[in-house]
């Protein structure tokens, strides 16, 4: 007899089958595929035995849209219609991408409300935003994946750069919703990094994740116990990567040409795409050889043949080196770690097979790192491990990924100040709450603003969202309770929601910014809370002195206004005059003076305090006797 295999309603008729599950690494130069076969994560090849995708999209005159090494191939014929390096534009505003001179696109900004700041590429197709053009290249992924394994998906697991704030991660969802992905988790690249590496060498210990890929750089410190990746610490820079060490080659091809051209014009997008491209051919030939030719005709006929040795190489890029060890030096602090405590060093990102990369990062950790790994694969392979767990093809290999959210973020409180709700590298997912209150009798609305950055004040950190909490009850000043949550998911994408606990009226917000943090925004706010500390402290102290001496004065006014009768002249000249002498401090900005003349007004104003509370007692039994009142 034929055993029938039953299932559950709504249930596979296949309980035990394989799912199809993927990892993707969404890269700035290039784009891979992984998924795990038979146990093992493998990266999947196109139809020519290709791994590697070319993040690049371009745009054809017949409506069609080629993506990948087609693509790159007519990158420097057709440099406006042919999109390289989106991943640097992700959740970003035109006012984001401040050095434009040596990018050949036409950048617009979005007109409409819905738009409005979303940065815009125009070409032969109309104007595209990042995110779909993105699309465009998870689209082939998925296709490429579908082909390979035979079927469909059931999800994917997407990396982004540690350091990729909330517009830049939620950009990277939308486009992968765009790809018609199911989007499993938004994974960080040095985790998932670490992943791969550690299952592939069952490490237990403290690594550090050095991620250089060709946009951005990211560094992780993680301890690998028994399964468990915990993120200590992460910093980086979200538009530092590859790119930068072409550039600087473009630039120095360009001072040798003016140095032999009498009549130098800047030159036009093409040449730009021109030479862009054979200084990043100069760059990975240096990887292995001493020097590079660079030999091109630009469209005006000048001939361009220069060489550029690996010293010289060095000597242009050492600062951009510099600037991968200035997050990792914080990275460390902020993990209370010191080299000699790392275990190893994982090298990540096409990036750091520079020779000056590798050697810069043996010299500050005293170790030679470990490359074993392609730098390459080793995202795409640890993001398909964890994609083929949340599918829920579980193994004896389940591990638990404890990532951290890599800037603190708060909500503007009264004086202009913040108070940080979840401090920078609390391990997500996580949910955090905390109460507050109103500041006027009988207020019913609360605005909330929601922030991020290390700063104490609201004009030095980055406004994320605003919204606002109506229907509170009205009450006293300070009696409403307002809960405020916040709540960040394991991809990092952050919500708010706002509770007055006495009538359960209640707000929330998704936080989607329509753009993110420029680099230098991201570097200054955490660079500026050390440097500003002390400045930070004596503005914070200002602001609360302020706030709880306009509250007294508030409170004072009214009783004045309402129970002055119970003052002598004497005593309510008195009063005032406190009150005028603090209002004058109050414009001076010296919180321990205004904190005392608050504390001097209180003083004066306990007798009238005392009596207004007799006086509102006997007027509360006025008309009634003692057996009309409960005890």
């Amino acid at each position: 007899m034929a055993l029938l295999q039953i299932s559950e309603p709504g249930q596979s008729a296949a309980p035990h089958q394989h799912k199809l599950a993927v990892g993707i690494d969404l890269g700035t130069t290039n784009s891979l595929v992984a998924t795990v076969r038979s146990g093992m994560s493998t990266v999947l090849q196109d139809e020519y035995g290709h791994a590697l995708l070319p993040s690049v999209v371009r745009y054809l005159p017949n409506g069609e849209i080629a993506v990948g090494h087609e693509a790159q191939a007519q990158q420097s014929s057709d440099p406006v219609n042919t999109i390289v390096s989106v991943k640097r534009f992700m959740g970003r505003s035109l006012n984001d991408i401040a050095d434009r001179a040596h990018i050949p696109y036409r950048f617009v900004e979005g007109t409409d409300a819905q738009s409005a700041r979303l940065l815009l590429i125009q070409t032969r197709a109309g104007l595209k935003s990042p995110v779909e053009i993105s699309a465009e290249i998870l689209k082939t992924l998925k296709a490429r994946a579908e082909k390979s394994l035979g079927g469909e998906l059931v999800g994917a697991v997407i990396t982004v750069p540690a350091y990729f704030d909330d517009a830049q991660r939620q950009a990277t969802k939308d486009a992968a919703r765009l790809a018609g992905l199911n989007v499993l988790r938004l994974l960080n690249e040095p985790t998932a990094a670490a992943v791969a590496y550690g299952l592939d060498n069952a490490a237990e210990g403290t690594y550090v994740i050095y991620d250089l890929g060709g946009g951005t750089f990211d560094v992780s410190i993680l301890k690998l116990t028994k399964g468990v990746f915990e993120v200590l610490a992460t910093n980086g820079d979200s538009a530092l990567g590859g790119d930068d060490f072409d550039h600087r080659i473009y630039c120095w091809v360009l001072d040798k040409i003016r140095e032999n051209s009498s009549n130098f014009t800047p030159l036009g997008e093409q040449d730009t795409r021109l030479l862009l491209t054979k200084a990043r051919q100069a760059k990975e030939w240096l990887t292995d050889n001493f020097e590079a030719q660079i030999v091109c005709r630009l469209s005006n006929g000048t001939l361009v043949d220069v060489t550029l040795t690996a010293p010289q190489f060095v000597e242009l890029t050492q600062h951009l080196v510099a600037k991968t060890l200035s997050p990792t030096r914080k990275a460390m602090r902020d993990a209370n770690l010191t080299p000699g405590e790392i275990k190893g060093v994982v090298l990540v990102g096409g990036a750091t097979r520079m020779p000056h990369i590798r050697h810069a990062v043996q010299e500050y950790f005293k170790q030679e790192p470990l490359t074993n790994l392609d730098p390459d694969k080793v995202v795409a392979l640890g993001a398909a491990i964890q994609a083929n767990a949340l599918a829920g093809n579980r193994s004896d290999d389940d591990l638990l990924l404890l990532d951290v959210t890599p800037l603190s973020l708060g909500l503007e409180t009264m004086g202009g100040l913040v108070e940080k709700i979840i401090p920078r590298n609390s391990t997500l997912p996580i949910a955090r709450a905390q109460e507050f209150t109103t500041f006027k009798d009988g207020q019913t609305a609360m605005s909330i603003h929601v922030l991020q950055g290390e700063r104490e004040l609201v004009s030095d950190c980055r406004s994320l969202a605003r919204f606002e909490l109506r229907g509170i009850p009205p009450m006293a000043a300070g009696a409403a309770r307002i809960r405020v949550t916040f709540t960040v998911d394991a991809d990092g994408l952050l919500s708010v929601s706002a509770r007055e606990t006495t009538s359960n009226v209640q707000a929330n917000i998704v936080v989607k910014p329509s753009y993110g943090l420029s680099e230098e925004q991201i570097l200054a706010m955490l660079q500026s809370s050390f440097s500003a500390a002390e400045s930070d402290k004596q503005a914070r102290a200002l602001a609360e002195a302020k706030v709880e001496a306009e509250s007294l004065l508030t409170a004072i006014n009214a009783a004045l206004e309402r129970d002055g009768d119970l003052l002598n002249s004497i005593e309510r000249q008195e009063i005032v005059s406190q009150i005028n002498a603090l209002q004058g401090l109050l414009q001076a900005g010296n919180s321990h003076a205004i904190h005392q003349a608050t504390e001097a007004l209180n003083t004066v104003t306990e007798s009238f305090a005392a009596r207004r509370m007799d006086a509102s007692v006997s007027r509360a039994l006025a008309g009634k006797n003692l057996d009309s009142l409960e005890l």
